[in-house]
């Protein structure tokens, strides 16, 4: 069994944000016009009438303030209220993996590492941008990485998830150096006409280089000391987008082909679930939560994050467990990640740190690390 280190990380970032004053500009303008459109039947009593949303009500709800974005005109126009992306020939490089590339190529720099020493790709998200051949497979080879990869998803979690495998593969000598990639383009799955959940998302792309310590050679690494997962069935958080609704006969834009969610149960249940996950996997490696340095969590919402540290350690502390929603926004299984790369450079060699995701599924994931 070899000893394995987290390398080196990536961030890609969309050239594009959105402000919650523009996301509820738009939004509040697609609500009057269909509010006018169904003013026979709100007047009748037969249809609610859509309720404006408003910064405030965001910002105290989340936390958010912005989000990138790959395209946002399609987004902040009210008669269509999604993203619009021009359809590439197959003989280009997909969208997908052209971000996922951006972060890789970055997590390979800090690595001091390139695509060749790669033998394991694992491209892991909340959605595949098509069914096959695999992302990771098309990312494969334009990093010009060896071995294999392939694709996986379970939501929010699937970066700790992915995680895991890679670890292990390199734990074993499976493998030598590993690449996961979580390329989350949330905008073309979210529900931007939703009140509930319209400031929600954000796209973003990050990247994790995992090896083998002894072929390491970067000046910051991650010594791996345990991965944990677990999954357990709701239909709390639900996406009914996929390859059967043709053959279902059912609407394509129907609102339960885009995500959704019952806000209130998830907060109530998953709390509670992360919280408990994490302390017993920080027991099995003879931790205490108050013994590790920093908490990279999932981001989708503040009060969440905070609750979850005060049930570990007592208070909540941006210091002890970093905040990147405000501006990046909820970026599905990418959240952890993105706090990890930009949050652990003041750690100090011993220092040991949690990433955790948790979401749909629910779905939890953990991985505890120390710096070298």
């Amino acid at each position: 069994m070899h000893q394995v280190v987290i390398s080196g990380t990536g961030l890609y970032q969309p050239p594009y944000t959105i402000s919650n004053a523009e996301l509820v500009e738009a939004f509040n303008r697609y609500v009057d016009q269909e509010n006018a459109r169904h003013a026979a039947a709100i007047e009748a009593g037969t249809r609610a009438p859509l309720a404006h949303s408003s910064v405030e009500f965001i910002e105290k709800a989340s936390g958010i303030r912005q989000r990138y974005v790959l395209e946002k005109t399609g987004i902040l126009d009210p008669a269509r209220m999604y993203p619009h992306y021009a359809e590439r020939a197959d003989d280009q490089l997909s969208l997908m993996a052209e971000i996922a590339v951006a972060a890789a190529e970055q997590a390979l720099a800090q690595a001091g590492k390139s695509g060749a020493d790669v033998d394991m790709v694992l491209c892991a998200a909340s959605n595949m941008q098509r069914a096959y051949p695999a992302m990771a497979v098309e990312i494969q080879q334009a990093l010009g990485a060896g071995g294999y990869g392939f694709d996986m998803n379970v939501a929010c979690s699937s970066a700790t998830f992915a995680l895991e495998q890679a670890v292990n593969a390199v734990r074993t000598g499976s493998v030598r150096c590993a690449l996961v990639v979580n390329p989350e383009i949330t905008s073309g799955h979210h529900a931007w006409n939703d009140r509930d959940c319209h400031f929600i998302f954000g796209d973003v792309c990050t990247a994790l280089l995992i090896e083998r310590a002894d072929l390491a050679t970067a000046a910051d690494t991650w010594e791996v000391l345990g991965t944990q997962l677990a999954t357990q069935f709701s239909n709390n958080i639900r996406n009914n987008f996929g390859f059967l609704n043709r053959s279902e006969d059912s609407d394509p834009n129907a609102r339960d082909k885009t995500f959704r969610q019952e806000g209130r149960k998830v907060f109530k249940e998953v709390v509670p679930i992360a919280s408990a996950h994490i302390e017993s996997h920080l027991a099995a490696l003879a931790l205490q939560p108050a013994q590790v340095r920093r908490y990279w969590l999932h981001q989708a919402n503040q009060s969440m994050n905070q609750l979850v540290i005060k049930k570990l350690v007592g208070e909540a502390s941006a210091e002890r467990a970093p905040l990147i929603l405000d501006e990046f926004a909820n970026t599905a299984s990418a959240g952890s990640i993105i706090a990890f790369h930009k949050h652990r450079a003041d750690l100090q060699a011993g220092d040991a740190g949690v990433i955790c995701s948790f979401g749909a599924g629910y779905s939890v994931g953990s991985v505890v690390v120390r710096k070298r």
